[in-house]
């Protein structure tokens, strides 16, 4: 997978390119190229590791051009060049070749292509296809036929930009399966797979539907069908702010995005819920009244940490609506045999909008007759377009590698759509209403509350830096949340740590518990609810359990909360709300003491090793 760039314009095209890159280090890439063009020169330069390497490499052998075409990639070079240092050209013009994504028939694209590439049987898949862009263009044709054709030949999901020496000027690009962006400037473009890297440029985007093919230059964007036949796209402008991209004075983006919550979860939920009555309007869902009333039962699929959402949307669903929900790994559900029909309502959660998986399990539930309905933080994006309707959730960009704010707004218009199903289907009274209305219109500060635990959590990273093993535990619906913490410090720490519901411990995970082990245990209650109560004491249990055995507690439990003294080694005390929404506390200081101990441990917080913000598929 890669991110790719591309520009066309009078402005030299290297430094920009170069920019664009910059922005798209928080993928944790560690392989960059770019190739620039002018009237007079054709320039190709790569290089392995982060991006200062290749930009070390084009301050000692400048470039120079006004078109020009970039990637990132986490593997080996996807920047390919036909010219003359590179592999031996099937033609005598010079060509060059970014890709994102990695075709699913690449194996015979390269044994089709091997002869063109003797002296390199190790070249990657960008090498391959510049190479099937070549011998595309053997009869003359122009760049933007030889894309066409090629793309009708590539398999699976990619996109990629093409520019050739002898059509100075011009960049062609072709979306199969992955977004692309065009960004429109005054006698300038720009291209990119992630709407970050060329925000600072233009806020007017072009995004290319599936099968596109676009010719850019300075003078305009035209686009294509995958039969070549021209076609009009709607030009989009995008509301983010630029400066929501920048670090602005926070050492990682990790820790400003966590600091960016409570005013995430206040603007997911701004215009959507009456004050007064409690009622919430969800205005871009796209399914009726009467269609959620006669939904037999939900799906709902997310990957990583929107499945985690998923998980936890799933109880307060089931609570407020009373409607069975089916929860689904993206990964599994698109190469499955699903018993979905119009009866069946089907959310697909994603932070980019962009996870192949995501998008792919989307298409399969609208086949099958479903009504689908996108979560996620791009209304301009694949799954944002493809789905009936949406719930847009307002994070604003989100840089680091891993998701927090996005995590905790996908919570919140979950919440928002909980309500509104329980209303639409008469389950949920007046007065309940209007209670979650103010629980929720409450949460923002009890979550800056919880931030106020930053020192705490520092404090205590320092006493578990060192730990290589370490065990979350979470009954209903602090499992989930469980898991949430676990895996943010798999990510960015990398130890070892595992999320088990509290129920489970003792089927397999009690056996590891010992004096090296940090057992994380999720031991809020809510007085008001009878199972909560109940959850609460099988969970104090269990601690004592933890502790018979040596295991070192960490207890994340009510600020009033003094049961747990006995037997915690450590105890974090977060504010009290509903139970439905206490996960959205409560992930807070799970997601700082991951920071610090990744920090303590001199890991990259932004781009951890071996992750990215990832869209591939799985």
């Amino acid at each position: 997978m890669a991110g790719i760039i591309g520009y066309v314009g009078s402005k030299q095209a290297g430094p920009i390119i170069l920019e664009a890159l910059r922005r798209l280090e928080y993928r944790g890439y560690d392989s960059t190229g770019l190739a620039v063009g002018s009237a007079k020169a054709f320039h190709v330069r790569r290089a392995a590791g982060k991006l200062r390497n290749l930009q070390a490499a084009v301050r000692m052998d400048p470039v120079r051009g006004t078109y020009g075409i970039g990637h990132a990639s986490w593997t080996a070079a996807q920047a390919s060049s036909a010219s003359p240092d590179g592999p031996a050209p099937a033609a005598p013009r010079s060509l060059a070749v970014v890709l994102c994504g990695k075709p699913t028939n690449m194996a015979d694209l390269r044994s089709r292509y091997s002869v063109a590439l003797p002296a390199d049987p190790e070249s990657s898949d960008a090498d391959v296809l510049t190479r099937l862009v070549v011998s595309q263009r053997e009869d003359g044709a122009p760049l933007e036929e030889a894309v066409q054709r090629a793309t009708a030949e590539v398999g699976g999901s990619c996109a990629f930009a093409a520019i050739a020496e002898d059509e100075p000027g011009k960049v062609v690009v072709a979306r199969r399966g992955l977004s692309v962006l065009i960004g429109l400037g005054k006698r300038e473009h720009f291209i990119a797979t992630d709407v970050r890297a060329i925000l600072n440029r233009s806020r007017d985007m072009i995004q290319l539907e599936d099968g596109d093919i676009a010719v850019v230059t300075a003078r305009g964007v035209r686009v294509m069908d995958s039969e070549g036949l021209p076609v009009s796209r709607m030009v989009d402008h995008v509301r983010w702010d630029p400066l929501m991209a920048e670090r602005s004075g926070y050492k990682h983006f990790m820790v400003k995005e966590i600091f960016e919550q409570p005013r995430a979860i206040r603007e997911t939920a701004l215009g959507r819920l009456d004050e007064e009555t409690g009622e919430v309007v969800l205005d871009e869902l796209g399914v009726t009244s009467r269609e959620l009333r006669d939904i037999g039962h939900l799906n709902m699929i997310g990957c990583g940490s929107s499945w985690h959402s998923a998980l936890t949307a799933k109880a307060m669903i089931e609570r407020l609506a009373r409607v069975h929900v089916e929860v689904e790994y993206g990964s599994e559900f698109r190469y499955s045999e699903p018993l979905i029909d119009r009866k069946v309502l089907t959310l697909v959660l994603s932070q980019s909008g962009e996870t192949p998986d995501s998008v792919a399990c989307l298409k399969l539930a609208h086949a099958r007759g479903s009504k689908t309905v996108a979560v996620c933080n791009s209304e301009e994006s694949t799954i944002a377009k493809t789905a009936r309707g949406g719930i847009y959730t307002q994070a604003g960009p989100e840089l680091a590698a891993l998701s927090t704010k996005s995590f905790t707004s996908q919570l919140v218009a979950l919440y928002l759509f909980a309500m509104h199903l329980g209303q639409v289907r008469g389950k949920l009274p007046p007065e309940l209403s209007k209670q979650c209305a103010r629980d929720l219109l409450e949460l923002p500060s009890l979550v800056e509350s919880a931030l106020e635990l930053t020192l705490s959590c520092e404090r205590l990273a320092r006493h578990v830096a060192h730990g290589s093993k370490f065990l979350y535990l979470g009954r209903g619906l602090h499992f989930p949340i469980a898991l949430e913490g676990a895996r943010k410090l798999q990510e960015l720490a990398h130890i070892s740590a595992e999320g088990c519901a509290g129920g489970e411990m003792r089927h397999g995970p009690k056996a590891l518990i010992d004096a090296d082990m940090f057992v994380v245990v999720i031991a809020t209650v809510d007085d008001k609810h009878r199972l909560s109560r109940l959850r609460y004491e099988k969970t104090v249990a269990q601690i004592g359990e933890v502790a018979a055995r040596q295991g070192r507690v960490i207890c994340v439990t009510n600020q009033d909360d003094d049961r747990l003294r006995e037997n915690a080694h450590e105890i974090i005390r977060i504010p009290s709300t509903s139970e439905l929404l206490q996960p959205i506390v409560t992930i807070v200081p799970l997601q700082l003491l991951a920071y610090h101990v990744a920090a303590l441990r001199g890991y990259d917080i932004d781009q951890p090793r071996d992750l990215g913000k990832s869209v591939t598929g799985g």
